[in-house]
């Protein structure tokens, strides 16, 4: 069964940092892709990053480009999310997700098939 526990949460000031990181357990996950999601109240999940797991290839949406890095570790099987320069706009939950089909290159929340349960970042203004 495949598992993934985030951590890293918390609140934080504007331009300060936070270290996401997405455990994951029950697969074999060189072939997956693991992406980032953050949902605010009243909005949709929204992509924020993905990564290839075999090759290391990545994808960020555009509002955290240069400010965001996705990283995986294959010897601890966890996927961090790096973020710098936070604004109030990136308060949000958090989530991890997998995605079985490494290849396409995605940021829809339909395309992932496991989630974890969520982190809270909170960035003060």
């Amino acid at each position: 069964q495949v598992q993934l526990v985030e951590s890293g949460g918390g609140l934080v000031q504007a331009g300060g940092s936070l270290r996401l990181s997405c455990a994951a357990s029950g697969r074999t996950f060189s072939m997956y892709a693991m992406g980032w999601f953050r949902q605010s109240p009243g909005k949709e999940r929204e992509f924020v990053a993905r990564i290839r797991w075999s090759s290391g290839i990545t994808y960020y949406a555009d509002s955290v480009k240069a400010r965001f890095t996705i990283s995986r570790d294959n010897v601890k099987n966890t996927v961090y999310l790096q973020m710098n320069s936070l604004k109030p706009e990136d308060t949000a939950v958090y989530y991890c997700a997998a995605d079985r089909d490494a290849v396409q290159r995605t940021s829809s929340s339909r395309d992932y098939d496991y989630w974890g349960q969520g982190t809270q970042v909170t960035v003060s203004s």
